[in-house]
């Protein structure tokens, strides 16, 4: 399929679809579990400076997936969300196999390797980044 319009919304579905889960867990770790035991958490798996990585990780998930849903700075937001999961794939998931119900790193390689692809394709052109003229897509720039 090599409609611009069917890109263009496949793009869209995916910025929605990978904003929505960041959001929800930026949003759980600021409020649902709170800071404070995000902190107590990324000092348990032994995530370097916890207090700050935390906070960090919280932001640019909560933020970062608000910005795939729009579609505004995409390209930004979907290197910030990738390097994010290359943290958590390091720090905490990646000796502990593929699956996710094992504590395996499925969800942040899907997540990490979509966002680094939105990074990669910008947001299309439903989507904010579109209508003010930024990146529509790799083929666009291309």
């Amino acid at each position: 399929m090599k409609s611009a319009a069917f890109r263009d919304l496949a793009i869209l579905i995916a910025r929605i679809g990978i904003g929505i889960i960041f959001v929800a867990h930026g949003w759980q770790k600021f409020f649902t579990n709170g800071i404070d035991k995000t902190q107590i958490a990324f000092e348990g798996m032994g995530a370097p400076m916890p207090n700050v990585s935390a906070i960090v990780a919280a932001a640019v998930e909560l933020v970062g997936g608000f910005a795939l849903i729009a579609g505004i700075a995409t390209p930004i937001a979907g290197i910030l969300l990738f390097l994010d999961m290359v943290g958590a794939f390091f720090i905490v998931h990646y000796d502990k196999g593929i699956f996710v119900s094992e504590g395996g790193y499925e969800l942040v390689l899907a997540l990490g390797v979509g966002s680094l692809l939105l990074a990669a394709t910008g947001a299309g052109r439903f989507s904010v980044d579109g209508i003010l003229g930024g990146r529509k897509s790799a083929r666009s720039v291309a």
